[in-house]
């Protein structure tokens, strides 16, 4: 059986909330389950309007489709919600140049599999404490570490960590970056938006997951940790845990 929890906060600093999550334990479409997190960017609301339609319209072309992968499932159906945020950007008073990032995770047998575009995260949490971060960063930080440039142990306090490469909505067309990975007994799945991982590091993150609670009362430890330590950002987090007693 599987668990999960979603719960986004707007935070300390922002006057709206941009983000938004979408929690399914049942199947949609060709999918077992299905797990999104998007956190939208934008001027006025074209923000909360681009995550909107980016989780609007991955559900709706998903519940459509049949007889295909799970990999082209998810990979057809961001691309089809980058189109329509592309058509209102374009078109719509106020929404020009206005995207999301996408995280979304289904969780297939013994396998996870997780598809994204820009800076919100999957992260495997294993029962010995290890911490995997399954995603890579569409980010300006992300190519500096991958060039050398940068140390990553820097990469969270640097001044051009928000700065990302690839958004839905942002261009007519987008690649899609799919992650494969095994997934066992014990593990917990987190999904989450940049105003959680940049603010709780990796060890606290470690630490609430497997502290004693329900997901929904860590889900909320998370938050709260990323609020006590300054909450700048909107607050979204996702658990799952794929083999619940």
């Amino acid at each position: 059986m599987i668990d999960s929890y979603g719960v986004t906060d707007r935070g300390l600093r922002r006057q709206l909330n941009q983000d938004r999550v979408y929690v399914a334990d049942g199947p949609v479409g060709p999918l077992p389950n299905l797990y999104i997190v998007a956190d939208g960017m934008g001027g006025h609301n074209a923000g909360e309007l681009a995550s909107a339609i980016c989780v609007r319209v991955i559900e709706d072309e998903l519940k459509g489709m049949r007889n295909v992968s799970p990999e082209k499932a998810l990979e057809t159906a961001i691309k089809a919600a980058n189109s329509a945020i592309w058509e209102q950007a374009q078109t719509r008073a106020g929404c020009k140049g206005m995207g999301t990032t996408v995280v979304a995770c289904t969780c297939l047998k013994d396998d996870m599999l997780v598809a994204n575009v820009g800076d919100s995260r999957a992260y495997l949490c294993s029962y010995d404490d290890d911490i995997q971060q399954v995603s890579v960063d569409h980010s300006l930080v992300e190519e500096m570490v991958q060039m050398g440039g940068l140390e990553r142990s820097k990469a969270r306090t640097h001044p051009d960590k928000n700065i990302i490469t690839r958004a839905v909505g942002a261009m007519s067309e987008i690649d899609v970056d799919l992650f494969r990975v095994s997934i066992e007994q014990g593990d917990i799945i987190l999904l989450c938006s940049d105003g959680m991982s940049n603010m709780v590091e990796d060890e606290d993150i470690g630490d609430i997951i497997w502290s004693d609670g329900t997901l929904r009362e860590r889900a909320h430890r998370l938050v709260d940790m990323a609020n006590e330590n300054g909450g700048r950002d909107n607050i979204s987090v996702v658990l799952i845990e794929p083999f619940a007693e």
